[in-house]
């Protein structure tokens, strides 16, 4: 007679409303006898099949789950798309740019999508972005979202990391205070691998891609910048060293930043979601710097008019110092800051090209009130994502021919920075936001600036 065994349920409540103790319905040892009988319910399964049988569930549970079949009164429109559970997963993660404009288009600047098991609000609405990059934490977080890429990316647990102290160590040496001294360093270490790796490349060109000189250089040079030179004094051979071993780490670094838009997007997709990918500490700093330099040297060299007006704008600085470059051993950093033409190509540059999602975990059911007046209740478990890529930066009612780079669209008529852009005949105060704003706004955007434009 074949062996029978009981399993209780230990999941009694609603399947919509468990969501911490549903796996215990499923964690079922399947490692029995061939001939043994497992009993679910009301009903007997061979063992055989007890493993097909418990996949089918499973999904099935799954499924359940993510199910919301309409947005509550005062919810934003909700769109689950065709596929249960996965929702709109395989769009966004493909073309999340267009695929947010077809939903913008659908239902308005505020909407929330289903992707990949989790809900998922996008706000586009540039005037009410600051409700939500100043929110507390207690409300809306995104370090939970920080902490997790450390563990997914990084396979790194920190038991008592703390986001927060960690940005007051870094706001001194990437902020006011010391940033002329890591204006110098980077001046001296730029100098160090491109002038020393053009020496051992013998005489003649040394012919590389646009993209691998940027990234290659100001991330070699930025490392030595900021994680330590060899120790002085300083020689040819501890120069020498210094370009080895930062082009051992370019070359390990590349390898990883070839996978971290993929890792990154994957974890919003699968709902276990950046961060702003504007840039936290000093990883994505570095990550971000030799990209940003790419497009801005790309747009001078496919625009003439732009380059001959850099290039004017340098030599009048240049003309008024009593070394010429070569002589330098840094460059002042009231040099630096007195670019507006630089300033407005790097600012147009980075309009056309960065697009980071600004997110955040709803901590708590909330009301988050729109610039307009509106009110939408949000549920805490979800995720709000903010995508400045497609307002206010490639907004036509923002920036005429949107899709078009021009070098001087952030310079007044007298040369002066240009801050006013409008929306809705209101002025905006977020017209572009490649570093992120509020709380988690970039704090190395003034040292990856400098480094650019060096």
């Amino acid at each position: 007679m074949a062996e029978t065994k009981k399993v209780k349920w230990k999941c009694m409540i609603p399947l919509e409303i468990c969501t911490q103790n549903w796996h215990t319905i499923l964690l079922v040892k399947a490692h029995h006898p061939l001939e043994s009988t497992i009993m679910v319910g009301r009903y007997s399964l061979p063992s055989g099949c007890f493993r097909i049988a418990h996949l089918l569930f499973s999904l099935r549970v799954l499924v359940l789950m993510s199910v919301r079949v309409a947005a509550r009164p005062g919810e934003p429109p909700l769109d689950v798309g065709s596929i249960p559970w996965l929702g709109h997963a395989l769009e966004f993660g493909k073309d999340a740019a267009s695929f947010l404009t077809r939903m913008k288009e659908k239902h308005g600047d505020i909407f929330t999508v289903l992707v990949g098991g989790r809900y998922v609000t996008v706000l586009l609405d540039p005037h009410s972005y600051d409700t939500v990059v100043w929110e507390p934490r207690t409300k809306l977080d995104f370090h939970a979202y920080a902490v997790f890429l450390m563990e997914r990316i990084f396979d790194l647990q920190l038991p008592h990391y703390s986001p927060s102290d960690e940005k007051a160590k870094m706001k001194p040496t990437l902020l006011h205070k010391d940033l002329q001294a890591l204006t110098e360093a980077m001046y001296t270490n730029l100098r160090t691998v491109l002038l020393g790796d053009a020496t051992e490349a013998g005489s003649g060109w040394h012919e590389m891609g646009l993209l691998d000189f940027s990234y290659n250089f100001l991330l070699r040079a930025g490392y030595l910048t900021l994680y330590g030179v060899e120790a002085l004094p300083r020689t040819r051979e501890s120069r020498a060293q210094d370009r080895t071993h930062s082009a051992d780490v370019f070359h390990t670094f590349r390898q990883l930043d070839l996978l971290l838009p993929k890792l990154a997007r994957g974890s919003l997709s699968v709902g276990k979601h950046r961060g702003d990918p504007g840039g936290r500490g000093s990883f994505s700093l570095q990550g971000n710097m030799g990209p940003a330099a790419f497009w801005l040297l790309l747009f001078l060299l496919k625009n003439p008019e732009a380059l001959a007006a850099v290039r004017g704008e340098l030599e009048q600085l240049l003309s008024r110092t009593e070394q010429t470059v070569s002589q330098m051993t840094t460059l002042p950093q009231k040099l630096l800051d007195s670019m507006p033409v630089l300033d407005s190509v790097l600012s147009e540059s980075l309009r056309l090209t960065a697009a980071p999602f600004i997110t955040r975990e709803v901590m708590v059911d909330l009301a988050m009130p729109m610039a307009d007046g509106r009110e939408f209740s949000l549920r805490r478990g979800d995720r709000l994502l903010l995508f400045p890529f497609l307002s206010p930066q490639k907004d036509p009612e923002i920036y005429t021919d949107p899709e078009v780079f021009k070098y001087n669209r952030f310079l007044n008529s007298d040369g002066s920075e240009k801050k006013d852009f409008y929306k809705d005949g209101k002025r905006l105060k977020h017209y572009s936001m490649p570093w992120g704003a509020g709380h988690n706004q970039c704090l190395g955007k003034a040292y990856a600036i400098s480094s650019i434009k060096q």
